[in-house]
């Protein structure tokens, strides 16, 4: 009989092949890989993914600015100048929007070509796998809205001085977690790109409209304000806002922890579905 079919199988095997790698409670190099792909998934494509928000937003200041500031005279809460109340909303809009393209168009585009295998079959957590697109998301909007702020500074369009920072860098965090988690769960829902395009209609849409960006709540008619209070759009653009103006329409005690316990449920409800494998796994 031959001698080589009675061998253990790690000596039929032979003696210099690796072990099997053993990962502890978290796997670093996993989570750093699927962070590294979201980041340079974006960043490859910078021209689109990094200066074209910028040129919109640059456009959409100059236009409010000439429609509803044609005058020089119009004021705004807190006796700023309106181009300076609408800059921070601006900014972070383009942190809100950038934020929740990555997840949500890394996650549907994965589903659509089919691709999903790649982040389903590494050894990876669900707690890692939220993490991995929540930190691409957070790394995307936080560099589109440093380039926006550097372009408006650089052109001089208004004088964007920083009253707070501890409010500007908080709220900057939490909106990118917030519409990253909102990304990743239209992502995961969605099957194909229509069904992304009507989260983008009937559930970002009418939260930007009434998020007081471009115009303070204020004025506003009833229910619509109080509405608004309740709005994590309105609280993070309003602390951002105030960051800037140091002035704020709204109790930042009550908008900084509202946001971030909706950013915080958000999470928890990626980690779920992604732990279940909705719609994700056959």
């Amino acid at each position: 009989m031959d001698q080589t079919l009675t061998k253990p199988p790690t000596e039929a095997a032979g003696p210099g092949l690796a072990a099997p790698r053993q990962y502890g409670a978290v796997n670093w190099l996993g989570l750093w890989t699927l962070c590294l792909r979201e980041t340079r998934r974006f960043w490859k494509v910078g021209m689109q993914t990094l200066f074209a928000p910028v040129v919109s937003s640059l456009l959409m200041l100059f236009v409010f600015k000439l429609a509803f500031d044609r005058g020089g005279s119009a004021t705004s809460p807190g006796g700023v100048s309106f181009e300076t109340f609408l800059a921070p909303g601006v900014v972070m809009m383009a942190i809100l929007n950038n934020a929740f393209a990555n997840t949500s168009s890394s996650l549907i585009i994965a589903k659509v070509q089919g691709n999903s295998v790649d982040f389903l079959m590494p050894p990876l957590s669900p707690m890692e796998l939220t993490v991995g697109f929540l930190s691409g998301a957070v790394t995307r909007g936080i560099l589109v809205g440093l380039v926006t702020y550097a372009a408006v500074w650089i052109m001089q369009i208004t004088p964007f001085q920083v009253a707070n920072l501890f409010a500007v860098i908080y709220f900057a965090i939490v909106a990118s977690l917030f519409m990253g988690a909102v990304g990743l769960l239209g992502g995961i829902w969605a099957e194909k790109f229509d069904h992304m395009a009507a989260v983008q209609n009937f559930v970002i849409m009418p939260l930007t409209m009434l998020s007081g960006t471009f115009y303070p709540i204020s004025r506003l008619p009833e229910p619509f304000v109080t509405i608004s209070h309740f709005n994590p759009f309105f609280q993070m653009i309003d602390g951002f806002r105030y960051g800037f103006t140091g002035h704020a329409e709204s109790d930042l005690v009550f908008g900084g922890l509202m946001s971030l316990a909706i950013t915080l449920a958000l999470c928890a409800l990626c980690w779920r579905w992604l732990k279940a494998g909705y719609k994700l796994k056959a």
